[in-house]
């Protein structure tokens, strides 16, 4: 009859390599008996006294992959920080790249712009399944075979600067990043991929074709050199008077041309007019262009009130 140490030799030497099962036996059942004798001599049953050192010594494959020197983990201390820091910046930057391309390419060259949202979301994420598992199979193999990196010694110059307090944050720059590049993808987006058609089944501009040899360029830059400010915002950290003064400038010379090409009907096109008769007839277009001007002056004046705001405190903080 099979006495529990039997079983738990057993159990333990069938994950051990076979060419050490025999030395491993004998060395644990010898240390077994010697620890269960102790307790015997210490006047405990020797029933007992057996489950409580098995109990003790835990369960068999831990110490047979202590005997085997074999990892229990996937990714061990050695490699791990090193495995997590870069698993963070690709999963940070590739799924989101992606989803954004796989997007663009779904709503112009597909000609779906409905589902682009979806199949983006669906690229980012399936790309983010891949990093990560390809980067954890890449450190196991690693942490497996025992290479060696040339990983540099940790010193405390490496220590990071006590993080300064910041009024502008990484998404809230992401998100006026990601609204403008929108913006610049739009306009040739619906020159060539409107998805209003006249009745032959052409498509139709949204905006005057001819702006594109007069004012669609201009506002592209300024988008551009909006662009700019985003990340220049973003490194300084705060919001500062020039910056208040470039933001301004900004938004002017982007909402006056937009407003003024708005309120002349001179932004629609033409054909576009006149496919929809609720802004052919009567004042349409030009109840339509009020409400645009209102809504991008409104905007407008919220976006220079609060960057002026955000200054004055920014301002009264550094300066108390």
């Amino acid at each position: 009859m099979n006495t529990l140490t039997d079983r738990y030799l057993a159990a333990t030497l069938r994950t051990v390599p076979a060419a050490r099962r025999e030395e491993i036996a004998t060395e644990l059942r010898t240390a077994i008996e010697d620890m269960i004798d102790d307790r015997v001599g210490g006047g405990q049953d020797g029933t007992t006294a057996e489950r409580e050192v098995l109990t003790e010594l835990g369960h068999p494959e831990r110490l047979a992959a202590r005997y085997a020197d074999r990892r229990l983990q996937l990714i061990g201390p050695t490699y791990y920080l090193t495995w997590q820091q870069v698993l963070r910046r690709l999963l940070i930057t590739i799924p989101g790249i992606v989803g954004v391309i796989v997007g663009v390419v779904q709503a112009t060259v597909a000609d779906d712009p409905t589902g682009a949202i979806g199949a983006g979301i669906s690229a980012a994420f399936q790309a983010a399944v891949q990093i990560a598992f390809w980067v954890t199979l890449s450190f196991a193999i690693l942490e497996r075979t025992n290479t060696s990196l040339p990983l540099p010694e940790w010193n405390v110059d490496q220590l990071p600067e006590t993080p300064a307090e910041r009024d502008i944050r990484l998404p809230d720059t992401c998100a006026s990043v990601a609204m403008v590049l929108f913006t610049l993808a739009f306009l040739p987006w619906q020159h060539f991929r409107s998805w209003v058609r006249d009745t032959d089944g052409e498509r139709i501009p949204l905006l005057d074709p001819a702006l594109w040899t007069s004012w669609l360029p201009v506002l592209a830059a300024v988008l551009l050199a909006g662009l700019v400010l985003e990340v220049v915002k973003y490194r300084t950290g705060r919001w500062t008077w020039p910056l208040v003064v470039a933001n301004a400038l900004l938004d002017l010379a982007f909402t006056v041309p937009l407003i003024w090409l708005v309120l002349t009907d001179r932004l629609l096109n033409p054909e576009l007019v006149d496919r929809f008769g609720w802004l052919r007839d009567g004042d349409g277009l030009g109840v339509t262009g009020r409400i645009t001007v209102v809504v991008i002056a409104a905007i407008t004046l919220w976006d220079l009130a609060d960057s002026a705001l955000k200054a004055r405190r920014s301002a009264a903080r550094t300066s108390g």
